[in-house]
């Protein structure tokens, strides 16, 4: 915290720093520069927030504008003609703290922005300026690209003295150089929409990249690759629905900017996980337009995707924005109330960062709260999207410091009647103390189970020192999930993400190799818990390259048996690398793309038809994919456990075994104790299954259980096999001692 004289100095050398009264301000306002007579402002409605496109008095059509902006002197509504031309409107109106007014005879497709005025006082957080042209945080459509001169930072970015750059204000006008919001009118009805509506049970998640998925497809035309409209062609939905998958999650596809360090790099900001419009699609995926077109392109995306009984998830990023700390850029928030859209900490000027961006929204505020809720609500009832998966989402659940599972964030959530009923996805932590809150949130939401990925990955890999994590995970994590109602879906089980290796160079690489990305390789996780297969990256040897497949097809084999909600990651299934880069947020290139010419080769085709193989036996299956925990005790007078455990030697495991290390587990679902009824109030049955994973690099030998587990088991999988167009098909009796080859996974079917 600097002194008062240290303060009263910047304050004397900085020429805008604004003392005046409200009453000057709006004088100040009202002295627009002479020329043609502006349109007249209607007081209109300050409900709802952002600009509404509609009838107003006397049939007149035109647009309503509605901003919060609690603490301003001022705002100014600026209207953008296509050849940059600014004219400049006062919103009188004020009422609850928004400003706004009715315009006559603006329509859609007009680009629009605001400028807000008030104190520059940074010591106590104020950070107004109205030099900086500001993007409504309601904008349904963003027209142009942050590209971050000096001209768009609030403060003065080179000033001499670093110490105290924030704090001086920046007088030169930032129109030029930012996007504009766009006024959008769509009145499309979403009431006709046919939702898929797949139960939590029966999902299957597909984490996607819109550019990415689409960008190097040869099935797709060239001018739709990279967009949203690429994402609806079928050539891109025929993949999906050959393979099984039953929603798509899409990285960030919200409005979102680039960072100045990157920029400098010559890089972009690929992921999107750097917001700055929480209602606008991003426009750099629209191949139809950037003045409204995305909405509408976005929307028959989805509506293609659904007709395709595939749901569509949006990973949304509602925990910090693209404006980053104190000498981050001025875009939006920040100009329009500093104080009251983020958390500061007790110096105002600084930042609370739990997030590790820079800034963190302070969700406690109501203002904040009323517009993550409206966006929320806004890509469901308007754009028809299915549910979302929250990043870092342990700082949306923070009060005013600690993670509270009764903050106003999850408590309105769990009572809005149109959020409640979709799809709700946690990322259970955040970067700040006590954020890592795997297994806490309440029902309702699903988690990324992080704990699932480690054990999956060690038990491979010959890391796990006993086998008591992995059997919790392969069965629901129970451990983590059996409260408040929650079942085995809370859990949404992965073993890669967009974030970390793929699952090929899981296999390929020992160590990150991120040099691409000019941070000299510091950035990403150094914990990756892989194993190379004995050699590091690509290479020529055709037993360390044939035994990397085999753990591929491992891998996929134990994240799609396993009880809970899988998510696969474009391309794995067809072994896509990044070349070891474990980080590629900034490879807007062929690192972060999918490289579709893997299907050409047999290896890699014959993964992808592993993965539809395993896919299509879960959905026929209900014995995979449980609506409730395992008892382990029978659920009918005549019948097994619902759940048993063996060694490799045919006995059932014991609380020693547990604790034990051991490279084979065998794993037995009984398909004829499943819990719970049908549609009609039937009993549920399937067939029982046996499941044998050998993480050795040895063959090992499995006693088959006999009676009154099986007389016989049918082989339906061997992952030992390269080729799996057809099933082993092999029978062998109850009792039988079978081979198991090394590293590998045997599936077989109970047969009477």
């Amino acid at each position: 915290m600097s002194s008062a004289a240290e303060q009263e100095a910047v304050r004397k050398t900085d020429p805008g720093t604004t003392t005046g009264t409200a009453g000057a301000v709006a004088e100040a306002v009202a002295a627009v520069a002479p020329g043609p007579r502006p349109p007249a402002v209607w007081p209109g409605a300050p409900m709802p927030l952002g600009a509404r496109f509609r009838t107003g008095p006397d049939g007149v059509a035109g647009t309503n504008f509605a901003l919060w902006a609690g603490g301003a002197e001022a705002v100014e509504l600026c209207l953008f003609e296509e050849d940059g031309t600014e004219t400049r409107l006062p919103l009188t109106e004020l009422t609850h703290e928004v400003w706004h007014g009715f315009v006559p005879g603006v329509r859609p497709g007009r680009r629009y922005g605001y400028r807000v005025h008030g104190r520059w006082d940074p010591w106590t957080g104020a950070r107004w300026n109205p030099a900086k042209l500001l993007l409504d945080p309601y904008a349904r459509a963003v027209d142009g690209e942050f590209t971050l001169p000096a001209e768009v930072y609030g403060h003065v970015r080179d000033w001499p003295d670093q110490r105290f750059a924030d704090t001086v204000r920046d007088e030169r006008d930032s129109a030029p150089y930012v996007p504009k919001g766009v006024v959008v009118h769509d009145d499309d009805d979403w009431a006709d929409d046919r939702r898929p509506k797949t139960p939590w049970a029966d999902s299957v998640i597909y984490e996607l990249h819109v550019k990415g998925f689409t960008q190097r497809h040869p099935g797709i035309p060239e001018e739709l690759r990279g967009t949203y409209a690429g994402l609806a062609h079928p050539a891109a939905i025929g993949h999906l629905k050959h393979l099984g998958v039953t929603a798509v999650e899409l990285l960030p596809v919200h409005q979102f900017a680039h960072e100045d360090h990157l920029l400098r790099r010559g890089l972009r900001n690929y992921w999107g996980y750097n917001s700055i419009g929480y209602f606008a699609p991003h426009a750099g995926y629209s191949a139809s337009g950037t003045t409204g077109e995305q909405v509408g392109e976005f929307k028959r995306m989805v509506r293609a995707l659904h007709d395709a009984g595939i749901e569509v998830i949006l990973d949304v990023v509602y925990n910090h924005t693209a404006e980053a700390g104190e000498l981050g850029p001025m875009l939006s928030l920040r100009g329009i109330d500093n104080r009251g859209y983020y958390r500061l900490q007790a110096d105002a000027r600084r930042y609370a960062d739990y997030t590790g961006c820079g800034n963190t929204l302070h969700v406690v505020q109501p203002n904040v709260l009323r517009l993550i809720t409206d966006s929320l609500r806004y890509w469901v009832t308007e754009m028809g999207v299915d549910g979302f998966r929250f990043d870092l989402a342990a700082a949306l659940a923070r009060s005013m410091h600690d993670v509270d599972m009764l903050s106003p964030f999850l408590a309105v959530i769990a009572q809005d009647p149109v959020l409640r009923r979709v799809k709700l996805i946690a990322e259970p932590w955040d970067v700040g103390n006590g954020g890592y809150q795997v297994g806490a949130f309440p029902p309702l939401w699903t988690e990324w189970n992080d704990h699932y990925r480690d054990a999956v990955r060690d038990f491979w890999r010959g890391a796990l020192p006993d086998v008591r994590d992995l059997g919790y995970r392969l069965t629901g994590s129970s451990d983590l999930y059996a409260w408040g109602g929650r079942r085995p879906y809370a859990s949404v089980n992965f073993v890669t993400a967009h974030d970390g290796f793929t699952l090929r160079d899981l296999v390929s690489y020992q160590e990150k190799h991120n040099e691409a990305n000019g941070e000299e390789n510091r950035d990403g996780t150094s914990d990756n818990r892989a194993w190379n297969c004995g050699a590091e990256g690509e290479t020529d040897d055709a037993d360390v390259n044939a035994l990397r497949r085999r753990q591929l097809r491992n891998l996929l084999t134990t994240l799609l048996l396993s009880t809970g909600v899988p998510m696969l990651v474009a391309g794995d299934e067809m072994g896509r690398t990044q070349g070891g880069n474990n980080n590629a947020y900034c490879q807007d290139n062929e690192i972060g793309w999918v490289d579709w010419s893997l299907l050409e080769q047999p290896e890699w085709r014959e993964l992808a038809a592993l993965t539809a193989r395993v896919l299509a036996l879960r959905h026929r299956h209900p014995v995979l994919r449980r609506r409730a925990f395992f008892s382990g005790r029978p659920q009918a007078p005549d019948g097994l456990r619902d759940l048993a455990w063996f060694t490799g030697g045919g006995t059932e495991m014991t609380e020693a075994d547990w604790y034990a290390p051991a490279a084979t587990v065998g794993l037995y679902l009984s398909g004829r104790d499943i819990p719970g009824r049908d549609a009609r109030g039937e009993q549920v049955t399937d067939d029982s299954f046996l499941a044998v994973l050998h993480a050795g690099h040895e063959p090992a030998d499995f006693l088959l259980p006999g009676p009154p587990w099986a007389q016989a088991y049918e082989l339906l999988l061997d992952t030992a096999r390269e080729d799996q167009a057809e099933p082993p098909g092999t029978v062998h009796r109850g009792g039988e001692r079978l081979t198991v080859p090394e590293r590998s996974v045997l599936l077989l079917r109970v047969r009477e």
